[in-house]
């Protein structure tokens, strides 16, 4: 069977997240905080590999309406240079809103917004890859 790994990637830290056994929900993993191209994508991989992940899911930041960024160049960037190294399928799913949401979370559990950076990218990589288990049940 199948198992996921989410990243939630950014400029400084890539939040992660893995599925359950049976693909029904995804758990927020850890935060990986960057050190530069050489060094993320082997380590990136390194976790998925210590996960047990047989699938990379990776988030596409997109604007509200839908259109392209910056941002999703630089993260396209880094997704085919993940893509390139990994001997896993890679996929992207959208991940509007999620990094919104996951501070809503932090602030509903009480963490100050000091303490969201520890969590943050995390909890929005769960997101993104619950949304990504959610379109292949449908």
């Amino acid at each position: 069977m199948a198992r996921y790994i989410a990243f939630d990637i950014g400029d400084r830290r890539i939040g992660v997240a893995v599925s359950d056994p049976f693909n029904s929900y995804a758990l927020p993993s850890q935060t990986y905080w960057r050190k530069g191209l050489s060094a993320d994508i082997p380590a990136l991989l390194a976790i998925a590999k210590e996960k047990g992940a047989t699938a990379i899911v990776c988030g596409l930041p997109l604007n509200a309406d839908g259109s392209e960024s910056q941002q999703t160049e630089k993260t396209r960037f880094f997704i085919q240079k993940l893509t390139e190294a990994a001997d896993l399928p890679v996929f992207t799913a959208d991940e509007r809103y999620t990094s919104a949401v996951a501070h809503e979370e932090l602030y509903a559990s009480g963490k100050n917004s000091r303490q969201h950076k520890n969590y943050v990218d995390a909890l929005a990589a769960a997101s993104i890859l619950d949304g990504y288990l959610s379109s292949l049940k449908n």
